[in-house]
């Protein structure tokens, strides 16, 4: 399969999926608002939905693909059952001390409430009901990796669309068919996403067992040097590859000393999640497999080759959406979420939170793209290292600039963050003689850039002319300014007809 057909497909299920995640968001603001209900429900997600987006993203895939990739059919499939026996007991023993624990864990996601009882109760009552789509997604996002070491992408992007959908089907329900209080509602919500998860589960599942040949061989788990390095990779895999999704969590902790902050900032990340999400799931699923095979085969220079491409790829959508989404905050958010519950003075914290947290997208789409370097060379521990860096860093930014400026300086120190962390992943790459910004990659950005300035004008002028816009003005005002960008991009070189040839070259 060529790689343009490989990206389109993942590309396609990545961008259905969070099409629906937004369709599920504006229902989520429509349905909660953004008062201590919805503060609480969102508390409680965060942590069920920081692990799906991190394992959706591929998170699990660094320690997987490259040590699967090693062994021979038979062997990575008992290997790969070892695998997902292993981590699926563990990860019930996990959840059974969530469930047990959940109101310890509730005042470590919101300690901000710890004064609102009856909201800090809430927490752990959604915790309780969402938690046990964690081991649900994490298996599915595992066998998802064994299917994309195959060649065989479909499940992969398709099953996370169940959770999405599920909960839209959810709202639907609970908003038109039931008349609940808000409490209700998301208690109902939070059932539902358990359920969704377990759909997703049973889709990957299907496409593990299809098919001639075993992908998947299930026996009682041998212990293997392999299997214990696998899990003790584990939680180093997903903290670097889910960095950005840690940053997001401390600034939502901090976020909870202050009214409304954690739905303000749950809204804002969703939008700025978009073009980010897609870039990860892009890296994880095609990238990282190609970067292993050249790893393996001992060819340096062709990971720098491909690194660098593969950023510019990444910038050349970063950018533009970066700039973008600072102009058209008030307006997106405003056509996004404000309705029933959310008001218009939700719209406009959202906005401004929004705005802060683009500053930082291109700097942790570049770490999602570089990370893969690291991952494919089994550098595990500077991948850790960095995401360690990057967190540190928005905690302390979070801290020093919320005080000041509320929740847009949380977000703020949330692109700090953003910022070391990409330095810290380009550093540890500089010491393994895999990062040197080649003459190709800095012209075409600096090209990219014209081609930005040239839509952020047309964005500006447009707004101008319709400050207010509606749905459907702000849909050709975006489908304008992409565009307009797109031409630009053309003109000034940024997009080539070489860079279509090389994205169908066979792989």
């Amino acid at each position: 399969m060529s790689l343009i057909r490989s990206s389109l497909l993942v590309g396609l299920g990545s961008v259905a999926s969070r099409v629906l995640g937004f369709v599920r968001d504006v229902l989520f603001a429509q349905a909660l608002g953004a008062g201590p209900v919805a503060d609480a429900f969102l508390a409680a997600f965060r942590l069920p939905n920081l692990v799906r987006r991190i394992v959706g993203e591929g998170g699990l895939n660094p320690a997987l693909i490259p040590a699967l990739s090693r062994l021979e059919p038979d062997e990575a499939a008992a290997t790969g059952g070892d695998v997902l026996s292993v981590f699926g007991l563990a990860l019930l023993g996990l959840t059974a001390l969530v469930e047990i624990g959940a109101g310890l864990i509730a005042l470590l996601l919101a300690p901000g409430l710890h004064g609102e009882g009856g909201t800090l109760a809430l927490v752990a009552l959604y915790t309780r009901l969402s938690f046990p789509i964690v081991p649900c997604v994490v298996l599915a996002s595992m066998g998802a990796a064994i299917l994309n070491l195959h060649g065989r992408f479909a499940a992969t992007a398709l099953a996370p669309l169940a959770v999405n959908g599920g909960l839209i089907l959810t709202l639907v329900v609970v908003e038109r068919g039931l008349s609940l209080q808000l409490a209700q509602k998301a208690a109902w919500l939070a059932a539902a996403s358990s359920l969704a998860g377990l759909a997703q589960l049973a889709v990957v599942a299907a496409a593990l067992s299809s098919g001639k040949v075993r992908l998947v061989g299930f026996r009682m788990p041998r212990w293997s040097p392999l299997l214990k390095s696998l899990l003790l990779a584990g939680f180093p895999v997903l903290a670097a590859s889910g960095a950005v999704q840690l940053f997001i969590l401390a600034a939502t902790q901090i976020a909870s000393f202050w009214p409304s902050g954690i739905s303000w900032l749950y809204y804002a990340e969703r939008v700025m999640q978009l073009p980010l999400g897609l870039m990860a799931a892009l890296g994880s699923s095609l990238l990282l497999p190609e970067l292993a095979r050249r790893h393996q085969a001992g060819d340096g220079q062709a990971i720098v080759a491909a690194q660098n491409r593969a950023l510019e790829v990444a910038l050349l959508l970063a950018l533009p959406a970066s700039a973008a989404l600072i102009i058209l905050a008030r307006p997106m958010s405003s056509v996004l979420f404000e309705r029933g519950a959310f008001q218009s003075s939700d719209a406009e914290g959202t906005a401004l939170v929004l705005m802060a947290l683009s500053l930082g997208l291109p700097f942790a789409t570049a770490a999602k793209v570089l990370s893969q370097t690291l991952f494919a060379c089994g550098s595990l521990k500077a991948a850790l290292a960095a995401a360690i860096l990057g967190l540190v860093l928005t905690i302390a930014a979070s801290l020093a600039l919320a005080w000041p400026f509320g929740p847009t300086g949380i977000a703020l120190g949330v692109s700090f963050g953003c910022l070391g962390h990409a330095v810290a992943v380009a550093s540890g790459l500089r010491r393994f003689g895999l990062w040197l910004p080649d003459r190709g990659l800095m012209v075409r950005v600096m090209r990219i850039l014209v081609a930005v300035l040239t839509m952020s004008l047309a964005l500006v002028a447009a707004l101008r002319a319709a400050p207010q816009p509606g749905p459907l003005s702000l849909a050709m005002i975006c489908l304008g300014g992409l565009a307009v960008y797109g031409l630009a991009a053309l003109a000034a070189g940024a997009m080539t007809r070489g860079d279509w040839a090389a994205l169908t070259k066979k792989t």
